[in-house]
Parts: C-alpha cells; sequence; structure tokens
C-alpha cells in the first residue's frame, strides 16, 4: 500500500509497505426503514443542481475563504516537496524499552518488505536495532498525511508503528486524579501480589478470540429462528464502596478455581469467610483473658475458704 525507501545517513534501502493487521469477520448491520423493512441508501446530493450524483464526479476542495475552493488533485499530492512523501525518514535511534510515553499511542502497524536490492542494507539495520536494543524513530507521508512512527525488528522482518504526535495526547490533568499517594496495607500488597503471580504467564495470542462477536451471533440466529434472546444473569452489585481485601480473596480463589475447574467464589461469600475468621481471631483473643479471669476467681475463692474457716473456730471457741 506504499513503495519508498528508508533513509538514514547516506543510505538508502527501498521497502514496501503492507498493513501488519487485518479486521477480522464483523457483525455488521444495515439501515433499515422501519416500516416496511426496506434497505434505505446513503446518497451523494449537490444542493446547487439539485440532484443525486455519483462518487466518480467528486473532487478534492480545500476551503481557503468561506465557500471558496481550490482543487487538490492525486497528482498536485504527487508534487509535495517533502523527502517523506516517498521515504522512511530516520531522525533518531533511542532505547527500544524506553518511558518515553508519547510512543505508547500507536496507531497502525506495517510490515516492511525490502526491495531485493536493498536486502542486505534492510537485514544489517535490523540486527544492529536487534543487538543494541534499539528502536529507529522516523517520519513517513501515508495517505496524504506525514506520521511520526517508531521502527522495530520482528521476527525475520521489521515493523513500522505510526504514532500519535505529541499535540495529540490530551494531558492527564484533565482527568479527575487524588493528589495524595494511596497506602496500602501489607495484607492487602501481599494478596494483590500473590493474585498478581497466580495470573502470571506466558502470552499466548491464540487462546485469545472476540467473544462478544460470538455472543452476538447467538443473539441473531436466535432472533431468525423466532425466539427472543434469553438475558444473561445480573452481574453481582458491588456499590461504590468495597472490601478490598474480600474483593482479592474472591479474585484469587475464583483463579485458583478456573485452573482446578472447581466451583468460583464470589466477594460476598468472601466477605462472609473474612468476618468469619475476623470473629474467630477476636474469640480466640478473648480466651487467654477468661482463662486468666477464670484463674483469678478461683484462687481468690481459695483464699477465702481458709478465712471463713478461721472465723468460725473463733467464733466457736467465743461461744464457748
Amino acid at each position: 500500500m506504499w513503495k519508498g525507501a528508508i533513509q538514514f545517513g547516506l543510505v538508502t534501502i527501498p521497502v514496501k509497505l503492507y498493513l501488519a493487521t487485518e479486521s477480522s469477520y464483523q457483525v455488521r448491520f444495515n439501515m433499515l426503514h422501519e416500516k416496511d423493512l426496506s434497505r434505505i441508501q446513503m446518497k451523494t446530493y449537490c444542493p446547487v443542481e439539485d440532484e443525486v450524483i455519483s462518487r466518480s464526479e467528486t473532487v478534492k476542495g480545500y476551503e481557503y475563504a468561506p465557500d471558496q475552493y481550490v482543487v487538490i488533485t492525486d497528482e498536485d499530492l504527487e508534487k509535495v516537496p517533502l523527502k517523506t512523501v516517498r521515504t522512511i525518514e530516520i531522525e533518531q535511534f533511542t532505547k527500544a524499552e524506553r518511558e518515553d510515553t508519547n510512543t505508547r499511542f500507536v496507531k497502525q502497524a506495517y510490515y516492511l518488505e525490502p526491495d531485493k536490492i536493498g536486502r542486505k542494507a534492510f537485514y544489517l539495520l535490523k540486527s544492529v536495532l536487534a543487538d543494541q536494543g534499539l528502536t529507529a524513530i522516523c517520519k513517513v507521508v501515508i495517505k496524504d498525511r506525514e506520521a511520526l512512527a517508531s521502527m522495530d525488528p520482528f521476527a525475520d522482518t521489521m515493523i513500522l508503528t505510526t504514532l500519535h504526535w505529541p499535540d495529540e495526547i490530551r494531558s492527564t490533568t484533565e482527568l479527575d486524579l487524588p493528589d495524595e499517594e494511596m497506602d496500602f496495607k501489607p495484607a492487602e500488597l501481599a494478596m494483590a501480589k500473590q493474585l498478581v503471580s497466580a495470573m502470571t504467564g506466558e502470552f499466548e495470542p491464540e487462546n485469545y478470540h472476540d467473544e462478544y462477536r460470538d455472543a452476538l451471533m447467538k443473539v441473531i440466529e436466535s432472533k431468525i429462528e423466532g425466539h427472543e434472546a434469553v438475558a444473561p444473569e445480573p452481574v453481582e452489585e458491588t456499590g461504590n464502596l468495597i472490601d478490598l481485601m474480600a474483593a482479592l480473596e474472591a479474585s484469587v480463589k475464583a483463579n485458583k478455581a478456573a485452573r482446578s475447574g472447581e466451583a468460583p467464589v464470589s466477594v460476598s461469600d468472601a466477605k462472609k469467610e473474612r468476618a468469619k475468621r475476623t470473629a474467630t481471631a477476636k474469640d480466640d483473643e478473648k480466651k487467654p483473658a477468661k482463662a486468666a479471669s477464670s484463674r483469678k476467681v478461683a484462687k481468690d475463692d481459695a483464699d477465702e475458704e481458709p478465712a471463713a474457716a478461721s472465723a468460725g473456730r473463733t467464733r466457736r471457741r467465743k461461744s464457748a
């Protein structure tokens, strides 16, 4: 979908770009007239001539003043005096594992295919980037727009990823974020680490698929057969305030249950179990105190018995 060259220093490597991703089969809907279910049409309408025209009769126009346009053709676009129209211009190299947040905002990924004449230079560049853990920051014009991009080794080729320009990235100051740092209890940190550890593993893309599309197709098939779709069970409401420890405990148990095939544990069940453990722990704390109190009462009773016996003997001697 693009043909040009990688340019850095005095080195030129002829390459082609191919889209690295494609949209999987999507469930598409047509717009219908509700009254008779006929499919409606979106037409290109000219208000001056009051008639519908074909797409082939349209051209690109730039409005340079109110209601004043200049027509721009594909030939005009080819004449844009910018090197990046047909060149992937490498601006700099930077560490691949960087904290530069701008490179996290990606748009589209493209595979690079070197022409035969440029294969040695292409794979030499790929080898250097891989060995030194670098990525190339470049600029290129794709579809009439100059794009900021990064280029990285990928499998047996390299991948070009277009990025958002810095002024396109919104600041996080627009968000309602807390000023103070969160304070976590040791038990909460330990439980969170346990949950993360239980869910850590190798990423295997083949294990993931579009579950929403599958579920949507079941609803559609049910409607085709004349049946109304059955609504799923409502999700357990937790409210705005939740017991964080109970939620973490339930998550850990649910993860273990999923791996072992056991029944999952809900947050409410975890809260009940945690409350029960807390009550048991408090009872255990009270038991030594009760035992000490019982021993004190017994000792006091034992001390009182000799005194009572002595008082009785004194009273008998006086009577005599």
